[in-house]
């Protein structure tokens, strides 16, 4: 009863988190990075359809800053997140464990608006501000914007959808830093 009660909170704890970030930011990735629109190098639009994003690859500079548009033409929800193929792992991971966690409703986690996952922790001890991720999530016929900075300590990013089932399925592209 008491792994019960412990696992239970730990979810509530995760959901609360999750949900506090979506709403800190509506429609926009960019949390608390300082970005705004005036500081937009360039705009990149993507199409998220069910199990793919267009363009697959994308090239980018370190230092730029670009304002994704991601449109979702599918007919499920989906994320576009940023980070490392490790950080990507991990958050996979962590999404598949709330999944799976009791038969959560993982609709209930973001509702169409911006998350920056710098911002959050899954309850059980990994830090989503280690990650070095950002993202946004966008719902079915919407579309979601994202701010962010190319940075210039890292060789290869990608990103991808880490919704189960979806990075499997072929939702992910690479970034070429030149």
């Amino acid at each position: 009863m008491r792994n019960i009660s412990l696992t239970t909170s730990m979810f509530a704890l995760s959901l609360s988190l999750i949900t506090s970030a979506a709403w800190a930011a509506p429609g926009q990735g960019s949390g608390d990075n300082g970005l705004t629109e005036a500081d937009v190098d360039r705009t990149i639009s993507l199409e998220a359809g069910d199990m793919w994003f267009d363009p697959e690859a994308l090239e980018m500079a370190a230092g730029e800053v670009v304002k994704f548009e991601i449109t979702n033409t599918g007919n499920l929800e989906h994320e576009f997140v940023i980070g490392s193929k490790e950080a990507q792992e991990e958050h996979r991971q962590m999404m598949l464990n709330m999944a799976n966690g009791g038969g959560h409703d993982m609709s209930n986690m973001a509702h169409g608006e911006g998350h920056d996952m710098s911002n959050m922790s899954n309850g059980d001890g990994h830090d989503m501000a280690n990650m070095s991720m950002e993202g946004v999530t966008i719902a079915p016929g919407e579309t979601g914007s994202l701010l962010w900075r190319v940075p210039d300590n890292v060789n290869a990013l990608e990103y991808a959808c880490n919704i189960p089932g979806h990075y499997e399925s072929g939702m992910y592209g690479n970034f070429s830093l030149i």
